[in-house]
């Protein structure tokens, strides 16, 4: 018989078996103790030495509102990078920063090989995913229920100089992934979880962008589909040479899968290492992990 979990055991925040789960509150206290000036070199290194995605000195937030209080980010081309912390930290809004869904006070962001890059901070989102190879994961729930699985694949390149563009482009993604191209005329309200996640990625990947933009990617999710949707960001780094930068609630998946890993804090940037040695770290463990 197994032994009874001992009462008031407090255990890491979003991850594991607990007892009592440190709130954001605490856990934000105690990062913020754990937080060091960390030095652009060290992200220059963690990016080998060649950022492709480059965030520097980043204000911004919503309406008025500062979120996110000078941020930094490097990552290389072909590398992933995973955001873990507590809610409301600021993770979402470098993303939306990013793709220019938010207000930018300060900072600049930029992407390209070598010195020199492309400034994407004031470009619109279209055109930060036309001209800069920018594609934005939406979370859960952001397919068109009504629609099919082909038309929803269709509206993902809505940006293509035709409607024949879009279409070929669906095609090149059915081919990809057969286990869509046999739902291609079901409505997307019939898709299993683990289905619909798939279809969200693979919308867009129609107009074939280099930067991924991943919002919670296990969220909703079945644990038997959260492999599965890992399994093809994995392919579509490794194989396909994607950059991923990743918001992860699931601090374990995340950081197993990233080459880099951040921890935020209150909108500034607490942590920084490899995602294997971020979860080597016994106080990320403690607060993130459910060690």
């Amino acid at each position: 018989m197994a032994e009874p979990r001992k009462p008031g055991r407090t255990s890491g925040y979003h991850m594991g078996q607990v007892d009592t789960v440190i709130s954001v509150e605490e856990v934000t206290k105690q990062v913020e103790a754990m937080r060091s000036d960390i030095a652009v070199d060290t992200l220059d290194a963690l990016a080998n030495n060649d950022p492709f995605v480059e965030i520097e000195s980043l204000r911004a937030g919503y309406g008025k509102m500062e979120i996110l209080h000078g941020i930094n980010l490097k990552v290389g081309r072909g590398q992933s990078l995973c955001m873990i912390g507590p809610n409301g930290a600021g993770k979402s809004t470098v993303l939306h920063a990013i793709f220019g869904f938010n207000n930018i006070f300060s900072g600049r962001i930029r992407i390209g090989d070598g010195p020199d890059k492309q400034d994407i901070t004031k470009l619109s989102p279209e055109n930060k995913l036309k001209s800069a190879g920018v594609a934005y994961i939406l979370q859960d729930k952001s397919v068109f229920p009504g629609m099919t699985v082909e038309e929803n694949l269709w509206m993902g390149g809505y940006l293509k100089d035709s409607p024949a563009e879009a279409k070929a482009a669906a095609e090149e993604v059915f081919d990809k992934y057969p286990r869509l191209a046999a739902r291609r005329k079901h409505q997307a309200k019939v898709l299993s979880g683990g289905e619909r996640r798939l279809l969200e990625i693979s919308r867009a990947l129609v107009m074939k962008p280099e930067v991924l933009l991943v919002d919670e990617p296990s969220i909703g999710l079945e644990p038997r589909f959260i492999d599965t949707v890992f399994e093809i960001l994995h392919d579509l780094q490794k194989v396909e040479g994607k950059t991923i930068i990743m918001v992860e609630q699931n601090a374990k998946k995340g950081l197993e899968f990233a080459d880099i890993g951040y921890v935020l804090v209150s909108g500034e940037l607490a942590m920084a290492n490899a995602g294997d040695r971020l979860l080597e770290d016994p106080e990320v463990g403690r607060l993130f992990l459910g060690g």
